[in-house]
């Protein structure tokens, strides 16, 4: 059997990932963190970003997540996202696509202090998500 432990990424329409990885690095509403076998249990919330997983049969998975939920132990990482999408499928028009929306939202929240702010938060995660595909 792979060292390692079992990291399972499911998101509303689909399970992305189910394999047995040596780490994966995923996208905290505090910064990237990363976990590897042995870690403390521990539940977090995510924020947009990229979720890298490195395969314990070799190779790197690389899933778009826009938030969800990690609940880690020490031999099992399970990620569910709000909603995920695999690199390879992901297009930088997307992201432009999505960042267009909301910078035109921006001007329709400007009155609203919070909205704002959780607008002008997920135009920052996006565009730095962008940069890292």
């Amino acid at each position: 059997m792979a060292s390692g432990f079992k990291f399972e990424l499911v998101s509303p329409e689909r399970l992305l990932l189910s394999e047995q990885v040596t780490s994966v690095r995923a996208p905290g509403v505090e910064g990237y963190f990363t976990i590897m076998a042995g870690h403390a249990p521990l539940m977090t919330t995510l924020k947009p970003g990229m979720v890298d997983a490195q395969l314990a049969s070799g190779g790197t998975k690389r899933i778009y997540v826009q938030g969800g939920f990690a609940d880690i132990g020490p031999d099992s990482f399970t990620l569910l996202a709000e909603h995920a999408t695999p690199a390879e499928e992901m297009k930088s028009g997307e992201f432009d696509r999505q960042i267009t929306e909301l910078e035109t939202t921006l001007s329709t929240v400007a009155d609203n202090d919070d909205a704002r702010a959780r607008t002008e938060q997920r135009l920052a995660d996006l565009r730095n998500a962008r940069v890292e595909l």
